[in-house]
């Protein structure tokens, strides 16, 4: 059995005065994945004894950013999805295993006033192909900030965001388009029909704590791989971003 996690931190030097490493022993992955760690290359230096560290750094300082923690050595690393092996934004890793390729996301957001919402499509429409030339290799697991609730089931207030960022209905579809493609929203795999499971919440005054939330963080597997899937689930008690951990457990 292994262990996935995935986190947007929202700034991994601030989470971990948050209570980060103590999660961190406590949920014991195999594999723990972040979004926006917000940080350059010497900035923090975490001892994780036995895992191999890898970190994609945004060029913009502060800004984005992944990384991935891994028990397992990895047999390569790309960064980027490019020929280049590189991305200004530090938002994809991928490294690839002998049973599976794992890739690393943090979705642009198309912000408030959608000013970034065409590119926002484009880069959809480039992880879709990207995610299916994978898949014809070996199987996927792609887990992040996908910055998207796909149904409304998946966000609290859904009547009063329909067009807004994060609930549009082209970047709904994009999705939905992905998962016509053979993938698996692991969550929804498992818990069709539970309401009330979000992992961000708004900043804003007691918010979480009437859990008034959006489910836009993932675990997306090939669909070939779901003998394998074991559980999906999701810790919203614990704090240290506005956004919660995500965890998948799988056997193959």
């Amino acid at each position: 059995m292994m262990k996935l996690v995935s986190w947007n931190v929202n700034g991994i030097r601030a989470c971990v005065k948050k209570g980060f490493l103590e999660y961190f022993q406590q949920v014991n992955a195999d594999i723990f994945c972040l979004q926006e760690t917000k940080l350059q290359a010497g900035q923090i230096e975490l001892q994780l004894e036995g895992y191999h560290q890898y970190w994609n750094y945004a060029l913009k300082k502060g800004y984005s950013g992944t990384a991935v923690f891994t028990k397992i050595k990895p047999l390569s690393v790309r960064y980027g999805i490019g020929e280049l092996n590189e991305e200004a934004e530090g938002r994809i890793l991928t490294l690839e295993y002998d049973q599976f390729y794992l890739v690393n996301i943090y979705t642009p957001n198309a912000k408030r006033d959608l000013t970034r919402l065409s590119y926002r499509l484009e880069w959809e429409d480039e992880i879709r192909t990207y995610l299916q030339q994978l898949d014809q290799v070996k199987p996927v697991i792609m887990c992040g900030d996908l910055n998207v609730a796909h149904e409304e089931i998946d966000l609290k207030n859904a009547k009063s965001n329909r067009g807004n960022s994060g609930f549009t209905i082209e970047e709904r579809g994009k999705m939905t388009a992905l998962l016509e493609e053979g993938f698996i929203d692991t969550f929804r795999y498992f818990y069709p029909e539970q309401e009330g499971a979000y992992t961000w919440w708004s900043y804003m005054n007691k918010v979480r704590e009437r859990n008034i939330g959006w489910r836009i963080d993932y675990f997306i597997t090939s669909t070939r791989v779901a003998e394998c899937l074991k559980d999906a689930y999701i810790h919203p008690k614990t704090l240290g971003s506005d956004h919660c951990p995500i965890i998948l457990e799988i056997d193959c």
